[in-house]
């Protein structure tokens, strides 16, 4: 309470006259300064904690974000799969659309640290879109041998390391092997679709006789490959021995196909375990998708088979069967339905003051995820 003094003073000898003051006491300004302190703490307190929840709702948004994009690249490659097959030939529906790379954590591991919270390339899969280049640019050519010829009788064996192809339609012979480079990933495939291989060209092709030539590292008189020369895993069986009977083959012969392949692969680069990025390889230029992915699991329905049924995502590659014709493990051509799963985090954060821990993993990060299912083109009407 304000107080009203009175203080004399004399002017000049004059009789003193009083002058009335209005001051504060000690005890008013304590009282004040500490009210002040209460006040200011509870707001700066306040505001501390809408900042943090402010940065985490920020977090989440841009998560969410990241999540949408790569879910709607990946979706608008995958509906894609299995696209330039060739209305000419007699192939009810493309071979092969999507090949799979399932990295299976063994029972009682873990591919996840949790004291550094890092995951390792083990937790995540890797997945090949399949289809051929624009036959408009890149027009398919007919196999043969290095005769040019168009009979049966007229075949590339791949377990040479030689193939030999007939002009493209509309291009002469030179104009045809100009269409290819050193480095490109071939399909060889019959007239009926049913037989297979793929190569990757070691030279640009050339000119002999009457047919152009691509040399190639040698596949397996099966038609089998490595992934060495065949990265794209569409013959290599993972690096494992193909079970038979196949849908592979090594000769090509006149009214055979020879295409080049215009693959999309979708990876998760784990070089700096503390920030794992999902990547797009396309025509061998690699793009980052997104940042902080901790899940990226790719699962596939197949068609006719007991190992999984309607409704059920298979997670290895090494069960893709079909036991009613009797084949078994990595069989791509069966794959009918792709499911991709994405899980993502923001970036963590290492202070001992930082209280908050996920529910899914325990980690000083939100997480956030989020799963599509693909339809690939190469599916067949028949199914």
């Amino acid at each position: 309470m304000r107080e009203k003094r009175i203080c004399f003073e004399s002017v000049d000898g004059a009789p003193a006259r009083g002058k009335l003051f209005d001051g504060f006491s000690l005890i008013e300004l304590l009282v004040a300064l500490s009210l002040f302190l209460i006040v200011g703490s509870a707001a700066f307190t306040l505001f501390g904690k809408q900042q943090t929840s402010f940065l985490r709702q920020q977090g989440m948004a841009g998560m969410n974000v990241a999540l949408r994009n790569a879910s709607a690249q990946m979706q608008v490659d995958l509906v894609n799969a299995g696209t330039a097959f060739f209305q000419g030939a007699n192939i009810p529906s493309w071979p092969v659309g999507v090949t799979i790379v399932n990295n299976v954590v063994t029972s009682g591991n873990s591919c996840y640290d949790a004291t550094t919270f890092t995951y390792t390339a083990q937790c995540f899969d890797s997945i090949n879109i399949i289809s051929g280049a624009d036959p408009a640019t890149y027009p398919p050519s007919n196999a043969t041998d290095s005769s040019g010829a168009n009979g049966a009788t007229n075949c590339s064996t791949t377990s040479t390391g030689t193939g030999y192809a007939q002009a493209a339609t509309g291009l002469t012979l030179a104009q045809t092997a100009a269409k290819y480079a050193a480095g490109d990933e071939v399909l060889f495939l019959t007239s009926n679709g049913r037989k297979m291989t793929a190569v990757v060209l070691t030279a640009a092709p050339v000119v002999v006789s009457g047919a152009v030539k691509f040399s190639f590292n040698a596949t397996r008189t099966d038609g089998t490959n490595t992934l060495a020369n065949d990265p794209l895993d569409i013959t290599a069986c993972d690096n494992h021995t193909c079970p038979t009977p196949n849908n592979f083959g090594n000769q090509f012969c006149g009214g055979d196909w020879v295409i080049k392949l215009a693959p999309i692969t979708y990876t998760v680069d784990a070089t700096n375990p503390a920030n794992p990025k999902l990547t797009r390889t396309q025509n061998g230029t690699t793009s980052m998708v997104m940042e902080q992915l901790i899940g990226f699991k790719v699962g596939a329905t197949v068609w006719n088979t007991s190992t999984a049924t309607a409704g059920q995502y298979n997670y290895d590659a090494s069960s893709y069967t079909n036991t009613t014709a009797g084949d078994q493990a990595w069989n791509f051509t069966l794959v009918r339905s792709v499911r991709v799963s994405l899980i993502t985090r923001s970036t963590p954060n290492p202070s001992p003051s930082y209280s908050f821990r996920n529910s899914f993993d325990r980690g000083p990060y939100q997480v956030a995820s989020t799963a599509i299912v693909v339809n690939p083109r190469n599916m067949s009407m028949n199914d």
